[in-house]
């Protein structure tokens, strides 16, 4: 990637976040930041990356998925709610110039960050 060009990290929020919990037990139960997630998200943040947060949880759930990312100061730029909860797929080009690869996944055990 050509220098100073910043990213664009995906990242989902329950159970890579957020230690993973059923949708009905959102409201009544507190969310649990992932410690080693969230200090990649910071440093991600402050080199001025871009973070968009990712989650099948539903769109009225949207408040109070933000109240918890605030709560947990969770750094992100935008926030995509509704998805599904199938596997996410990441299809981008290559740079004819250098072909270096675009898009990365990295898969995490469920809950348990970097």
């Amino acid at each position: 990637m050509a220098i100073g060009k910043k990213k664009t990290i995906f990242c989902d929020i329950d159970g890579t976040i957020f230690k993973y919990r059923k949708f009905e037990t959102y409201e009544s139960t507190p969310a649990e930041v992932i410690g080693s997630t969230l200090a990649s998200l910071e440093m991600w943040n402050s080199d001025g990356h871009h973070i968009v947060l990712t989650t099948a949880r539903p769109e009225w759930l949207r408040d109070h998925t933000v109240k918890e990312l605030n709560e947990n100061s969770v750094p992100y730029s935008q926030l995509i709610m509704g998805i599904g909860r199938g596997t996410r797929i990441l299809i981008n080009d290559r740079d004819i110039d250098d072909m270096e690869d675009r898009a990365v996944a990295i898969n995490l055990t469920r809950d348990q960050g970097f």
